[in-house]
């Protein structure tokens, strides 16, 4: 939009109304509960920002830059949405997240997808629409700040390698390289991140992943224990109840006797 782009809704509006700036800058301006005019928010390249509905409005491209560019949204969020939407509050009903630049990439390609979909000849492209909208509201939720949390990019490449590894052999080195770390960095980070080392990470991947086979199938503990990474279904017990409290045979068992 060029510096001439200007909207202003004196009542609000009945929906929510998501922005992400892709280049340029805007401006956006609320009134406060006195009616006097709220103060102005910036809307820069890869900031992501909501208004609430009923929230006296208005926002246009920012003079100091002369043009903005932005991915829009408008929606009534589902019910479990509103809990992703609990975002820093910088101006009367208006909310802003600042993500890191690999999270703003994946936040950007899921909203281009929504609006895709949106206008697609797709049966269901409401639905496709509203779904991708949620994946950007999952990985903004990543970055929120008011829930103490702020995941680097790096450490949620290395969560997606681990997944796609498994149940293959994970190498550390080679994750951290991935990621351009060292490994005694990677360890760091990702225990601060995450809250556990990276090694007993992947381990507790592997017995939830068993876990949910002894739910989910009949197939034998030695089985399982092969498919989740062990060549020793001895070694495999072990750990799965160091892991989760119970040995494989008793965790199948308990699973029965309560009807699951």
């Amino acid at each position: 939009m060029g510096g001439d782009y200007r909207t202003w809704r004196s009542r609000g509006a009945s929906f929510w109304l998501l922005f992400h700036t892709t280049a340029g800058a805007g401006r956006l301006g609320t009134d406060t509960a006195s009616g006097l005019p709220g103060p102005d928010v910036s809307a820069r390249a890869g900031d992501t920002l909501v208004i609430r509905p009923a929230t006296r409005h208005d926002y246009g491209t920012d003079p100091a830059y002369g043009r903005w560019a932005f991915l829009y949204a408008h929606f009534h969020p589902r019910p479990e949405w509103l809990a992703l939407l609990d975002w820093p509050e910088v101006a009367p009903g208006v909310l802003r997240l600042r993500p890191e630049s690999g999270l703003e990439r994946r936040i950007r390609d899921c909203l281009a997808r929504a609006a895709r979909y949106r206008v697609s000849s797709f049966a269901r492209r409401e639905m496709l629409a509203a779904n991708a909208l949620e994946e950007a509201l999952l990985w903004c939720d990543t970055q929120n700040l008011l829930h103490g949390r702020r995941l680097d990019e790096r450490i949620l490449r290395v969560l997606e390698l681990v997944d796609e590894k498994l149940p293959g052999p994970v190498d550390m080195e080679n994750l951290a390289a991935t990621v351009a770390l060292s490994e005694s960095r990677l360890s760091h980070l990702f225990r601060q991140q995450v809250g556990v080392p990276p090694r007993r990470y992947v381990e507790r991947q592997r017995m939830l992943a068993a876990a949910h086979m002894l739910e989910m199938t009949q197939r034998p503990v030695g089985s399982i224990a092969g498919a989740v990474g062990f060549d020793d279904p001895f070694y495999f017990s072990n750990r799965f109840r160091a892991v989760m409290g119970t040995s494989p045979s008793a965790y199948r068992a308990g699973l029965r006797s309560s009807g699951s």
